[in-house]
């Protein structure tokens, strides 16, 4: 039976933790996560559940703890975002290659600098090559549900890797929304214990965590990590599939909203999602074919499954709000691209950055950009292929 609740995206994912109750959870406060060890602490201190809260002197640290904790046999998790992931950078990497499936509940906000505490995707991004499964949410109801399905993922044995959980900072993370939440034995039922193979607290059977590796193994250690972040693919979808049965609600590796017909399609990542939705049942009111694909997991990267899904539109719009500062676009504009031109589908793209640092991305910012899309197409007009959405003139 389905909970009705208002919540917020931190209330909704730290609801999630506790039904969960995963075994450590080390972390230090960073805006806008710092709600999510706040409110789980508060569980602990009342009784609700029984994690071990570790509060350490930095980010750097609350991941090095995570990883020794799941080293251990520990289910493991932290929460943080921006410059917290940052300080992160070098333990993430270590967290992927000993294959750790530990959690991470990433509040997406800028890196400085400038300093700025709102919401763009630039953490998960620099963090995109660390080896991490990355999903992404729309709104609260999603980033509660990712986080329900995280463990399940990454603790499968085709797997064994780290997983991020990513919500948009203050836009889902702290605003309120209606959500249907999961009875605890439900949840408790999905997830399951966690039985490693292998840990370092198994009397009898010692193994090294991340010993040094010569060149006779290391490439092929590497090749196994992308191999597993290959499989991860497979078993998100079965998860998901799962996942409806109990729900009711379906996921995949992206949301194909109104697409089937759609001659401009945008691709887009996140809470602007629900932005870019608005405009296109606008837009279809008026006649036009347009449609949204919302992708959910941006790690693994569903690169073929992406080409099949525009192959036959007119042309893309890619949004990233994040800048690769390599002048030629954004993530999703390379990646998106790459995926087309392999599975040779040549249709008219155009990246679009949105959204910096908490910038507004409004529903007539849509229209603009269908408008420019249908303008490339049919009247043939020259269309600038790397361009900013929103700017102050």
């Amino acid at each position: 039976m389905a909970i009705k609740e208002r919540m917020s995206g931190n209330e909704a994912v730290s609801y999630a933790i506790r039904q969960v109750n995963p075994d450590v959870m080390p972390a230090f406060p960073i805006t806008p996560s710092t709600e999510i060890p706040q409110m789980v602490s508060t569980y602990i201190a009342n009784g609700e559940m029984d994690t071990e809260f570790i509060p350490v002197e930095s980010e750097h640290s609350s991941m090095s703890a995570a990883i020794g904790a799941e080293a251990a046999g520990a289910r493991s998790l932290t929460a943080t975002s921006s410059a917290g992931l940052a300080l992160m950078w070098e333990e993430l990497l270590l967290a992927a290659s000993n294959r750790l499936p530990l959690a991470l509940t990433l509040v997406n906000r800028t890196l400085s600098g400038p300093i700025n505490i709102n919401c763009d995707h630039s953490d998960g991004m620099g963090a995109r090559d660390t080896g991490w499964i990355q999903i992404y949410a729309e709104n609260n109801q999603e980033a509660y549900d990712n986080f329900i399905q995280a463990y399940p993922i990454a603790e499968d044995k085709r797997v064994h890797l780290p997983i991020m959980i990513c919500q948009d900072g203050f836009i889902t993370s702290h605003a309120v929304e209606n959500i249907e939440l999961m009875e605890d034995e439900l949840v408790k039922d999905f997830v399951g214990e966690y039985e490693p193979e292998e840990y370092l607290l198994n009397p009898g059977k010692p193994i090294a965590v991340g010993p040094y590796s010569v060149t006779n193994y290391a490439m092929e250690a590497k090749k196994n990590q992308e191999t597993a972040l290959e499989n991860a693919k497979e078993v998100i979808l079965e998860v998901a599939k799962k996942f409806k049965e109990i729900s009711g609600r379906e996921y995949g590796l992206f949301e194909e909203y109104k697409t089937e017909d759609a001659d401009y399609i945008m691709l887009i990542m996140g809470s602007a999602a629900g932005t870019a939705k608005e405009a296109v049942d606008n837009l279809r009111e008026q006649g036009k074919k347009v449609g949204v694909l919302k992708l959910r997991v941006f790690r693994p990267f569903p690169a073929e499954e992406i080409a099949k899904a525009l192959k036959d539109c007119k042309a893309v719009a890619i949004m990233d709000r994040c800048e690769s500062y390599n002048g030629n676009g954004g993530p999703l504009g390379s990646e998106v691209t790459a995926g087309l031109y392999r599975s040779k589908v040549m249709i008219e793209v155009v990246n679009y950055i949105y959204g910096l640092a908490g910038r507004d991305f409004t529903v007539n910012e849509v229209y603009d950009i269908f408008a420019e899309l249908e303008e490339a197409v049919e009247n043939g007009k020259k269309v600038e292929q790397y361009q900013y959405i929103g700017l102050r003139k």
